[in-house]
């Protein structure tokens, strides 16, 4: 295997990313995963992140943008009958995943081996590593209450202003040998178009990671989760600001300035070295055009 391209990811647009990456180096492919979302509900261990990247790069992602395609949804609807608070929807087949999951870590297995796993059966090439293997959870504080990141999202739709955000665990978690093996080994590595404060806040925040980024031989290079001006999806904006923080390219630059060599993104900064070009991830021609163009930034950068 050649030296990896490593992307951070975490949420729908590091996913898609991922997919363009995937199409253009196929097993040279390493994503590290956003795990502080994770959460256990109905007796299943669920991976929101890992699960999602895994789901995308095969194929497998359902047209909504999440859980996998053409799933159902009886267990929950049955859950829902007899009374149960059912506030995250989970399908009948990533249920299956969760409680496998559950399983295997219960028999001693790693986070980092059920992925393995989970990206086996699924056919794909590529690794998905969970960034740890300890538990970390992200926590929001809105509205004076602190709740876990997925309540915050789907319970209370998302809605802020957010007032405050912690990582439970991370200071104390390292990132796996896996992950540190692939950050040192790299020939680049690109942090997705995610969130920056919640898909990839827990992964800088990991006892290790940001000195290991920093040593790290190859470039780092960010790309923007602005497109043309705005926020495509989910609550972005509402974390930037609450981490004092523009929503455009000079504050996607401004809070990855310590790490990176350069930025992808559709509107100019002279924060850093810029790589200006439509970043839209909607289809797999715009994917692999980002994925190749970010590459090709990259090793001008090296």
């Amino acid at each position: 295997m050649a030296a990896p391209i490593v992307v951070l990811a975490g949420g729908t647009g590091g996913a898609k990313l991922a997919r363009g990456m995937y199409d253009v180096v196929g097993e040279d492919l390493v994503v590290i995963a956003n795990t502080a979302d994770d959460v256990e509900l109905h007796g299943a261990y669920v991976s929101p992140d890992p699960d999602l990247i895994t789901f995308w790069l095969a194929d497998e992602i359902d047209a909504r943008g999440w859980g996998l395609r053409g799933d159902t949804f009886a267990v929950m609807d049955a859950l829902r009958k007899m009374g149960e608070d059912v506030w995250f929807n989970l399908g009948d087949r990533d249920l299956a995943i969760g409680l496998r999951r559950t399983r295997r870590l219960n028999e001693g297995a790693r986070p980092t081996d059920v992925a393995a796993e989970l990206a086996e059966t699924f056919g794909v090439e590529a690794r998905v590593l969970p960034m740890t293997d300890a538990p970390v959870r992200t926590q929001v504080k809105a509205r004076g209450s602190w709740m876990g990141l997925q309540e915050f999202l789907i319970r209370e739709g998302g809605e802020g202003p957010v007032e405050d955000v912690r990582f439970e665990g991370a200071s104390d978690a390292p990132a796996t040998s896996e992950v540190m093996g692939a950050i040192s080994s790299a020939r680049a590595i690109v942090i997705g178009p995610s969130n920056p404060i919640v898909s990839i806040g827990p992964m800088l925040a990991l006892s290790g990671m940001r000195a290991a980024l920093r040593a790290a031989r190859a470039p780092v290079v960010a790309v923007s989760p602005i497109v043309e001006g705005r926020v495509l999806k989910g609550p972005t904006a509402a974390f930037m600001e609450w981490g004092g923080l523009t929503v455009d390219a000079a504050g996607i630059a401004d809070i990855y300035a310590w790490v990176i060599d350069g930025l992808v993104a559709d509107e100019r900064t002279d924060r850093v070295p810029l790589l200006q070009t439509p970043v839209l991830l909607s289809t797999p021609k715009q994917r692999r055009s980002v994925a190749r163009e970010t590459l090709k930034f990259a090793a001008a950068l090296r």
